[in-house]
């Protein structure tokens, strides 16, 4: 995957994806390293150019790892490809759907209080400023936030399985998959 947000991880990693003219999307291509057995599979949109049997992809969507495809279709404008590194052209059109996925996933979230929301950013400007200024007493801090954090963590965690929330509200919660959920749930319910 190429794109991903820092809060909401594995989860949500987006792509451009191809789109074939009938509509479609193109089943993953297989990739022959050469030697024997080994190989691998990818669905990445520039592989779909019409050569060496691959079909041609006429369009692209943003997608994400949750399953969401994007209804935005964007054209592929071959000649604008870069031959040698492909990989490097940018797609803003379906970034921008993936974009507003996000948003999507963020607005159906618990909500965080406005002022502890400011907090946390406000606590970003200072430590990223310290880290410049004062590397050591940054270290500190960021310990002690780890501690903080751990503690609250396990309490919040132990809550959450004492109300027995289940475990697809936790993920939807969080803006997370069930299973993302539940991990995240764990690392702090049995820290040591």
């Amino acid at each position: 995957m190429e794109w991903q947000s820092d809060e909401f991880g594995a989860s949500h990693e987006g792509r451009a994806g191809a789109v074939l003219a009938d509509g479609s999307e193109p089943e993953p291509m297989y990739l022959d390293a050469g030697s024997g057995s080994f190989g691998c599979t990818s669905s990445d949109w520039w592989l779909y150019d019409g050569t060496l049997r691959a079909p041609l992809a006429t369009h692209l969507r943003g997608v994400c790892s949750c399953g969401w495809r994007g209804s935005g279709l964007h054209p592929v404008d071959w000649s604008q490809v870069d031959d040698e590194r492909p990989y490097d052209t940018v797609v803003p059109g379906p970034y921008a759907d993936w974009q507003d996925h996000i948003r999507h996933v963020e607005a159906r979230t618990v909500p965080v209080p406005v002022e502890l929301d400011d907090l946390v950013a406000q606590l970003d400007a200072r430590l990223s400023a310290l880290a410049d200024d004062a590397p050591l007493a940054a270290l500190r801090v960021v310990a002690a936030l780890e501690r903080l954090s751990g503690r609250i963590g396990m309490v919040a965690a132990f809550h959450t399985r004492a109300d027995e929330v289940s475990w697809e509200s936790v993920g939807q919660a969080l803006g997370l998959t069930e299973q993302e959920a539940r991990s995240r749930v764990a690392s702090y319910r049995y820290r040591s």
